[in-house]
């Protein structure tokens, strides 16, 4: 096996409210983390925010193996923010309207096709969330139910709007309710493209990746998480809509941790993101590793991505399984397990234990990630 002395990482994070000072802050830990489980150290350079757009070093090393590698962030926290900054009726109309826009380009069918669970999902925030408008509209309502006089709405509706808002709410969004709204009101813009913000953000993004791809290295990882992978296949595939050829001569990996490119995908307006997905999967220079997790609830677990964006006779992505429960000591996995949003971020955190997937070791470590589907893990140095 030939090991990584040099990597290039263009990461692309989930739909959280972290900006690029943020996600540093976490692949240090993460990287502590994994270096106690795995035996080595790594030194987390300064972040350089240029354009928007964070980046730092990472030198991770043990007695037997050292490499360097620069990663990029590209996260979309500024849409996140900009998404999240209505007032909170805005944020309900604006959510429930992506719900009708999803239903209509036959998302929910598709969902529920591919990955029922992903299906529930879509579905819980808007149900909890009409289950509160019912609840305040009955006790708005309440002086009527009981023959009561119309004077009477004088406290039925502030008190409506008392329990709305002071109960309801606060306890919504021990689910993340309103945080789900934008995350769906996202796939729809990713899925139409038809949000000036949105594209030119994907545009500036497209310009710091080919820039950053001009970085000498033996290995490229172009790594997404969850909604991440939507964002990245949308800015690789436009990439190489303009330059078939940017990845020659290149070893890149594009890993999709806990993706939901279908999410988007799967909407019959995504034309755009199908097209780019193709692309991606049949650029020669590109292996497309896929990684899957069954305690997961929030991706399409054992999906073929590629096959069901569309493409059955393009080739498919390398799918890896992995088990957050083998990942994890019991005690720690128990106290996660029923935080499905904890659950699906175990993919970009650091381990407990050794498995046969690490996210550090992706992005920082010596062993190629071609391998990593094989069991490459277990060919690390010193082991």
């Amino acid at each position: 096996m030939n090991l990584i002395s040099k990597r290039v990482v263009l990461h692309f994070p989930g739909f959280e409210p972290l900006d690029g000072k943020a996600h540093r802050a976490r692949y240090e830990r993460t990287a502590r983390q994994s270096g106690k489980v795995w035996g080595f150290e790594a030194q987390i350079g300064e972040i350089d925010d240029c354009d928007g757009f964070a980046k730092f070093d990472v030198r991770a090393a043990s007695d037997l193996w050292q490499t360097a590698s620069r990663v990029h962030v590209f996260d979309h926290d500024v849409l996140v923010r900009h998404l999240s900054a209505k007032p909170v009726t805005t944020r309900i109309l604006d959510g429930f309207a992506a719900c009708g826009s999803i239903i209509v380009d036959g998302g929910l069918n598709g969902y529920f096709r591919h990955a029922w669970r992903f299906g529930l999902f879509f579905i819980f925030p808007f149900l909890l969330m009409l289950l509160g408008l019912m609840l305040a509209a009955t006790i708005a309502a309440a002086p009527m139910g009981f023959s009561l006089e119309v004077w009477h709405l004088v406290w039925s509706l502030p008190a409506a709007a008392v329990f709305f808002t002071y109960i309801f709410l606060p306890f919504a969004e021990r689910f993340y309710t309103l945080h789900l709204f934008a995350d769906w009101e996202m796939a729809v813009a990713l899925g139409r493209m038809d949000r000036p913000k949105f594209t030119a953000w994907l545009e500036r993004c497209a310009s710091a990746v080919r820039e950053a791809l001009q970085e000498d290295a033996d290995e490229y990882i172009i790594s997404s998480h969850s909604m991440g992978s939507s964002v990245a296949a949308h800015v690789v595939g436009s990439l190489l809509e303009k330059e078939p050829a940017l990845f020659d001569g290149k070893k890149v990996t594009f890993a999709s941790l806990g993706s939901a490119v279908l999410q988007c995908a799967l909407l019959s307006s995504a034309k755009a993101l199908r097209a780019r997905v193709a692309l991606i999967a049949r650029c020669r220079s590109v292996f497309w590793l896929d990684v899957h997790c069954l305690t997961d609830a929030i991706h399409f677990y054992k999906v073929p991505v590629v096959a069901a964006s569309g493409h059955r006779n393009a080739p498919q992505a390398k799918m890896q399984f992995i088990r957050v429960k083998q990942m994890l000591t019991p005690e720690h996995y128990k106290k996660i397990k029923l935080d499905f949003l904890r659950v699906h971020r175990q993919y970009v955190l650091g381990p407990d234990l050794r498995g046969p997937f690490d996210f550090t070791l992706l992005t920082a470590g010596p062993v190629p990630a071609g391998l990593f589907p094989d069991g490459g893990l277990k060919e690390m140095p010193g082991l």
